[in-house]
């Protein structure tokens, strides 16, 4: 998400970077371009005129436009204005209630209601230590309530047994009975979405919340619905009254102006993401991050906790004390990529980086994509475990048949040898220069060449 808006803007902040002094009309001129990336990326006409307005009263001022840095100061405003339309902080679920708390996931159909309800679930047992049921309301949508029964067996999170020709209404009951009974600290309620809104959708909604008092409501939208995402929440905010926005599928979208939208729009905090497909890939919203991200400065804190979270420190030390011994081996180069794997991927990662976004299209042409780690881990799995100890051993007719076993090319074959000897060397000289010499000399000194 956010990918060509980071884009446009990270160019204008570079000129801006090395600027000093700037004349009222460099700001006026900036803004024109801000204002036209924000609309490319697909944020509402009203949102962006509130948010260009709010920075040039900012920018234009006599301290911005005589400062030394003033370049530096306009990018900060803008950062600030982002911060600002995102939302000040970040809000998790709220789950103060007499349990169990009562979470409604209401939303149009095909926005990811159900896979976001799955997630919620997951986040809240396994992060929040809740005792989570799930039950979807969703009699319409052929196999909605075997899809979140699946996902719940996937989580290790118990679903609402399912009762054929049941109303919504007589689900939701028997599931607030259930919940209740059985000590569950969360209930959690899938109900039913319509291609479109229609008056029988928000009256179905509305009678469930009712009858349930939900302690949150929250609206799923598709990142990608764009501008249509806007209109929903505003109709779903004024008829059935949400608490929260949670975002499916940010990582197939590349504009992402529906998440500045809806948040300035309803003035309902964006609480979740959903970053892909897998029940554990959903964040909280942290709008500084998501600031950050969209200037092109990375996301240094949030690579850090993803690494905590998703790699095992135990194995992770065993890599390291194996690498400082100079035993690095297709083995170990296949536990790194799987490691990344966990981590959500290599263009996940890289987003994180910060100064990467310079550097997006020679990492298209180059193939750097999720399916570069796929394509190695194949070619290092259709190698013989002698060939993994002792890369010297694999020939011209060796490449070959770990090329075709792994569905590759010789010539990427080749491309996974040097990047495994420049490693290898990488470790050698780490080796020599031990860990004294490395803090003294830190990467410089590693990556000269002898």
């Amino acid at each position: 998400m956010f990918e060509t808006l980071t884009g446009r803007l990270g160019s204008i902040i570079e000129k801006l970077k090395g600027r000093g002094a700037l004349t009222e009309a460099d700001v006026k001129a900036t803004l024109r371009e801000v204002r036209i990336a924000l609309l490319e990326a697909d944020v509402a006409l009203p949102v962006v005129k509130d948010f260009i307005a709010q920075v040039q009263e900012k920018a234009i001022g006599q301290e911005v436009l005589r400062s030394i840095s003033a370049g530096q100061m306009v990018v900060k405003i803008v950062h600030d204005a982002l911060i600002a339309f995102l939302g000040e902080e970040v809000v998790d679920i709220e789950l103060r209630a007499t349990p169990p708390a009562i979470i409604l996931m209401v939303g149009l159909q095909g926005s990811g209601k159900t896979s976001m309800t799955a997630k919620l679930g997951n986040y809240l047992a396994k992060k929040q230590k809740q005792k989570v049921l799930m039950a979807s309301l969703d009699i319409y949508r052929p196999a909605a309530r075997e899809q979140l029964q699946t996902l719940g067996q996937q989580c290790q999170i118990e679903t609402l047994s399912i009762v054929q020709d049941e109303k919504p209404l007589k689900i939701t009951e028997r599931a607030l009975t259930k919940a209740r009974l059985e000590g569950f600290d969360v209930l959690i309620l899938d109900t039913a979405g319509r291609l479109h809104i229609d008056q029988e959708l928000m009256d179905e909604v509305v009678a469930v919340r009712e009858l349930v008092n939900p302690t949150e409501t929250i609206l799923v939208a598709d990142a990608m619905t764009g501008q249509d995402a806007i209109t929903i929440a505003k109709e779903f905010d004024a008829k059935v009254g949400i608490t929260a926005i949670a975002l499916s599928r940010i990582d197939g979208d590349a504009r992402g102006g529906a998440a500045l939208s809806m948040r300035a729009v309803t003035g309902k905090p964006l609480k979740l993401l959903g970053t892909g497909e897998k029940p554990d890939q959903l964040e909280l919203f942290h709008p500084d991050r998501i600031a950050t991200r969209i200037l092109g400065m990375g996301d240094v804190v949030g690579l850090v906790e993803k690494a905590m979270e998703t790699v095992d420190q135990e194995e992770a030390e065993k890599l390291a004390l194996q690498m400082q011994k100079g035993a690095f081996d297709f083995n170990l180069l296949e536990a790194q990529l799987l490691q990344m794997n966990k981590m959500g991927g290599l263009s996940s990662l890289m987003r994180m980086i910060p100064g990467v976004n310079k550097f997006q299209d020679q990492i298209a042409q180059a193939g750097f994509d999720d399916r570069f780690i796929q394509r190695q881990v194949a070619m290092i799995r259709s190698m013989t475990e002698k060939e993994r100890k002792d890369a010297h051993l694999i020939n011209g007719s060796r490449k070959r048949r770990i090329a075709l076993g792994s569905g590759t090319t010789v010539q990427e074959v080749n491309k996974l040898l040097k990047q495994f000897r420049d490693m290898s060397d990488m470790m050698k000289r780490m080796k020599k220069m031990g860990k004294k010499g490395f803090m003294r000399q830190g990467l410089p000194g590693l990556m000269s060449r002898h």
